[in-house]
């Protein structure tokens, strides 16, 4: 049974410039660390903050993490959407929520290293482990409650019993590995001649899509940046431009139509993450130019509303942003089924999502677009991830990959 638990606040400077875009200038990247042990094997998790605040998160992780002790990790896993369902909705912390903010952050944390320790009992990586259980014990992970009017118990099974014989025809992807894309050569804070240098070092390193950071207060700026980007990669490399909720709805209207030159793969993060009407009026008036949601959506019913508004073309889930891999999984399966492609971000810097995403392919038949790589925390990790030629190459050590030196 789980018999220690620990809590850590890990945090980590940045070289200068690194991770800036156009509201987070100096970003102290951290994480809110729960590691339960069971028998010797300790799972980790993370839930991912910008410094100020990771003790506020990790009290809550804690607090959810106490719970869990006394419990064996199978029994636990075993009907764990009850279990997330339980501590999400527990009487005073829901209050400080519902489902977002610090508490949910925290439970984040718990969840991630209940998931963690499960593969490690198993031994193998969280990605095998998640494929190879069935559609019924896949579900009985998750926590369905407030999307039953679009995705129900049965339903979900059998969506994933639908996909369990062509699973191997998907499999392929363990070998070649699963396609990356390079964030960094765009930070907010770089100036134009280190963005060029940056996109053709890119390009170098193998890969064919890449992100910019716009949302100055100089529109002039984010379109000279930008073309800049599309020169250098050339017309038929994937280009994405990420505001970071910078602009409002009127300014994302007018600067989205004069980025369209420039053929942007995606504009993320254009205005309020809250606001799901300012996302659907924006994504009509800037036709075809597609919108892309996430890092800052903290929970399944959230993720629901952009869903059927449809105005969201790619859903930029992180599992250490909303309720962790659970809630992961669930709002992967509600994607399926309005179609979207499931592209991650990465506060986890990809140690974690690059198990889940091949989840999400062969179990689930998402497409396998490409996963962000953010490199600037890998010599933290006791197993960094590989990427080689712009592919990330998949992990074969017990667990999801997120135990931190």
């Amino acid at each position: 049974m789980i018999d220690k638990i620990q809590i850590q606040d890990k945090r980590f400077e940045l070289a200068t410039g690194a991770g800036s875009d156009a509201i987070h200038k100096d970003p102290q990247y951290s994480y809110a660390v729960t590691q339960l042990t069971e028998n010797g094997k300790t799972g980790t998790g993370l839930a991912f903050t910008l410094g100020a605040g990771n003790d506020l998160v990790c009290s809550a992780a804690k607090f959810y993490a106490d719970t869990l002790k006394g419990i064996e990790i199978e029994e636990l896993m075993g009907n764990f959407g009850q279990t997330f369902k339980t501590l999400s909705n527990e009487q005073q912390f829901r209050w400080l929520g519902p489902h977002k903010g610090v508490v949910h952050l925290g439970l984040a944390s718990v969840t991630n290293a209940c998931f963690d320790l499960w593969a490690k009992k198993r031994n193998v990586p969280l990605w095998k482990l998640l494929i190879d259980l069935s559609p019924e014990e896949i579900v009985n992970t998750l926590d369905l409650s407030y999307l039953e009017d679009v995705l129900t118990r049965d339903e979900a099974i059998e969506m994933l019993q639908n996909q369990v014989d062509s699973k191997k025809s998907r499999t392929g992807i363990l070998e070649t590995g699963y396609p990356g894309y390079d964030t960094s050569v765009g930070w907010f804070n770089y100036d134009d001649e280190k963005v060029r240098e940056n996109c053709k070092k890119a390009i170098d390193n193998g890969f064919t899509a890449m992100k910019l950071k716009v949302g100055s207060t100089d529109p002039k700026r984010d379109i000279r940046r930008a073309n800049i980007v599309r020169e250098v990669a050339g017309e038929t490399s994937k280009v994405m431009l990420d505001a970071n909720q910078q602009w409002t709805l009127p300014q994302a209207i007018s600067i989205c139509n004069e980025l369209k030159q420039m053929n942007p793969y995606w504009v993320e993060e254009p205005t309020h993450p809250d606001d799901v009407l300012a996302h659907q009026t924006l994504a009509k008036a800037i036709a075809p130019v597609k919108l892309a949601l996430g890092e800052h959506v903290p929970n399944r019913i959230i993720f629901k509303n952009y869903l059927q508004t449809g105005c969201t073309s790619f859903a930029q889930v992180d599992a250490v942003r909303v309720g962790g891999v659970s809630e992961f999984i669930t709002i992967s399966l509600m994607c399926k089924k309005f179609g979207v492609p499931v592209v991650p971000h990465v506060g986890d810097m990809g140690q974690l999502h690059q198990h889940l995403v091949l989840f999400n392919h062969i179990a689930m038949g998402h497409e396998a677009l490409f996963l962000e790589h953010i490199p600037h925390l890998k010599q933290h990790f006791t197993n960094p991830i590989k990427i080689e030629n712009g592919v990330y190459i998949t992990p074969q050590e017990a667990g999801s990959s997120c135990d931190l030196k």
